[in-house]
């Protein structure tokens, strides 16, 4: 039994691992592609060092930019960084061995066990019939994205240009990157231009959250329609916890953000900042002229993130209902953490509590350091790491100005946000499942 066990434990190991070295090989051979003269359009050799930056953030579906996607990259060097996004929405692992089973090869055990990790998919059985779910509602959604967002943009920049514009949009909102094209209006502006189309933000919206919450919530949607009581536990705690996390922070943005708006642009940037703040980094409004409360509450929500098998990074919306519950188990002193009628494992409590322990701890003293580093305001650097290791890519315009060290520690943050705390540390650290004995058990007091 200890032997299964270890190798259970290596294998699963050996899973994690091949997940990072892919994330790192796409991103590397994204960059390289990126420094061809053909990618830039000014036919120019880009540095490697921002090349590196931009595949990685666009693999990792950040959107921090140190060169702005519409006016330095050329139309060869945006799809290279559409096609980066879209993969690393949708996971490496996952298109890979989608395209091997196309191919007629046979996908074993193995090569299973590693797409199941790819998209945390809760158990090994059916995972194949899963992941081609998961590939065509993606490119079902992104073609509806495209087309609802088509009007918008060949208004403006005529058919051949705005049905460009219209996919890139689709995917990069569906797939939670923040990447953008409206730097041809002005430079590094994100969607600001945009503020006052109501259509366009309500269409980029819906594409963010339903790419924010997870394959398999979609799939028990599909399934169930709106029967909520057959949808999975975990299915109901992202609906619940993102749905709350979109309104709270919208209520607090109309109220003391927004205040001297117009009545229609206060709400729908009130909502647009919720929503894309967790999980996009798309932004309406200018966030310097935000105070710095609502700018920690953006914080905040950015290390929190999106939710499990999704395009987005973060902490998880899991991760924080967990630890919601736990605390209100503690408070309500009952002995086990329960939601929705069901008691929660005690690895999950665990895992909650370290994931995050490891968020907590990096993005704050990656953001003393950068703060240290270039002599910025500490805020301003937690915005940018949290950020960061949330793979959001809300920046205060910051970006740009830090130095060779400091952004990468923000590549280090984009790539851990992105492939995921316990999976690096699994993938590091050996399993101990085969552990047969325990030591004594101490009390010691806490709080």
């Amino acid at each position: 039994m200890r032997e299964k066990l270890k190798r259970l434990g290596s294998k699963s190991t050996k899973s994690f691992r091949i997940i990072i070295v892919s994330f790192a090989l796409m991103i590397l051979v994204g960059a390289l592609l990126l420094m061809l003269p053909i990618a830039s359009r000014d036919r120019t050799v880009t540095s490697f060092g921002d090349t590196l930056f931009t595949a990685l953030s666009a693999t990792c579906v950040t959107g921090l930019i140190v060169k702005d996607t519409a006016t330095h990259w050329s139309l060869f060097g945006q799809i290279v960084i559409l096609t980066l996004i879209q993969i690393g929405g949708m996971g490496v692992i996952t298109i890979g061995l989608t395209i091997v089973r196309a191919s007629g090869k046979r996908i074993g055990m193995w090569q299973r066990s590693t797409m199941q990790e790819s998209i945390s998919a809760p158990q090994l059985g059916g995972i194949i019939k899963l992941t081609g779910f998961i590939l065509r509602t993606s490119a079902i959604i992104e073609l509806i994205g495209a087309l609802l967002l088509s009007p918008v943009f060949i208004s403006e920049f005529g058919v051949a240009k705005g049905i460009w514009y219209s996919i890139f949009h689709s995917v990069s909102a569906f797939c939670n990157a923040g990447f953008d094209l409206m730097g041809c209006r002005e430079q590094f502006s994100s969607l600001t231009t945009l503020n006052d189309n109501i259509y366009f933000n309500c269409v980029i919206m819906a594409l963010i959250i339903v790419g924010g919450i997870g394959f398999l919530t979609w799939h028990d949607i599909g399934t169930y329609k709106f029967d909520l009581r057959k949808y999975s536990l975990q299915s109901k705690v992202i609906l619940i916890t993102s749905l709350l996390l979109i309104a709270v922070p919208a209520v607090y943005m109309f109220f003391f953000e927004y205040g001297s708006y117009p009545m229609k642009s206060r709400i729908i940037s009130s909502i647009f900042q919720s929503v894309t703040t967790r999980t996009a980094g798309f932004n309406t409004t200018d966030l310097m002229k935000m105070d710095e409360s609502g700018k920690l509450i953006m914080i905040f929500l950015m290390v929190i993130g999106g939710s499990p098998g999704s395009t987005a990074g973060g902490m998880k919306t899991t991760t924080f209902a967990v630890l919601f519950y736990a605390a209100a188990a503690v408070f309500g002193r009952r002995k086990d953490v329960q939601c929705f009628g069901r008691r929660l494992p005690e690895e999950s409590i665990r895992n909650a509590g370290a994931i995050l322990f490891m968020y907590m701890s990096l993005f704050i003293t990656s953001a003393i350091i950068i703060s240290r580093i270039e002599h910025i305001a500490l805020m301003t650097c937690l915005f940018e790491t949290g950020s960061a290791i949330g793979t959001v890519g809300l920046t205060l315009g910051i970006t740009t100005t830090l130095s060779r060290a400091s952004k990468l520690i923000l590549m280090a943050l984009m790539f851990f946000g992105r492939v995921g705390g316990l999976t690096l540390i699994y993938a590091a650290l050996p399993s101990n499942e085969s552990q047969a004995s325990r030591l004594p058990m101490e009390k010691i007091s806490v709080g």
